[in-house]
């Protein structure tokens, strides 16, 4: 039996998410005024929110937890603990770095024996984090034609699928975590990815969805795991519960 998360794991999540999403709020401001490229404040976002995430969970998380950062060295030992951190200090640094952009996020996640446990997403431009306990309010239903996110380039194929066999609208944002907190938020209804992620992309914003009611899973139903030697976890469904079904039908044409 997979051990339970503590209390201290979901509030240790949205604080570090928290923290460091006020962070890169000041950061952001300071670099942008002071005229530098926005690939060097992208760059110098995700070192700073590293260094914090990183500096906050070694000291306060249980002794023996690992970490997997997207912006650090993958340390392998994680494959031996029980419990990993997985953690993206600026999901959507190209949003971030972008003047008046809101679409980007943090992200804390725990996995225990490779389950998700814990979690937390910062929205910091919009003065949101999302944990896991206690989970986002539950939202009214939306009863019109469902809304469905995509990239701001192009849909992907699986939302195109989606789209063609439940009809309704495309709704184009940023970075996942902004894209699946849309869900979660009620703001949106259904978010289908593929042509990859990283554990890292994905891990807190499925661990809040879930903790939300949501739909989480990989695109073709099976259960999203965590703490692997490869962390590539190229593709992923969050929706309505209502429309997981139909969802999913979708993506087996």
């Amino acid at each position: 039996m997979t051990p339970r998360p503590t209390a201290a794991d979901h509030a240790l999540a949205v604080r570090a998410a928290d923290q460091a999403g006020r962070l890169l709020l000041r950061l952001r401001a300071q670099l942008m005024e002071a005229g530098l490229h926005p690939a060097l404040v992208g760059d110098e976002g995700d070192r700073q929110a590293h260094d914090l995430l990183v500096g906050l969970l070694t000291q306060e998380a249980p002794e023996g937890d690992a970490i997997l950062s997207e912006e650090g060295r993958d340390d392998l030992s994680r494959l031996s603990a029980e419990r990993v951190w997985i953690i993206d200090p600026v999901d959507g640094t190209r949003e971030f770095s972008e003047q008046g952009r809101a679409d980007w996020a943090v992200h804390v996640a725990l996995a225990i024996r490779g389950t998700l446990a814990a979690g937390a997403v910062a929205l910091p431009a919009r003065g949101i984090t999302l944990g896991t306990s206690p989970a986002p309010p539950t939202t009214a239903p939306w009863t019109g034609p469902p809304r469905i996110l995509v990239s701001r380039s192009r849909p992907s194929f699986p939302a195109q699928l989606i789209h063609d066999a439940l009809g309704g609208t495309l709704l184009p944002l940023g970075s996942a975590g902004a894209k699946a907190m849309a869900v979660v938020l009620g703001e949106a209804d259904v978010y289908a990815h593929s042509g990859g992620q990283y554990e890292w992309d994905n891990a807190a914003p499925a661990a809040v969805a879930l903790a939300a009611g949501l739909h989480a899973s990989r695109l073709d139903g099976a259960p999203l795991t965590y703490n692997h030697r490869d962390p590539w976890l190229p593709d992923l469904l969050i929706c309505r519960l209502d429309l997981a079904e139909r969802a999913l039908a979708a993506l087996k044409l």
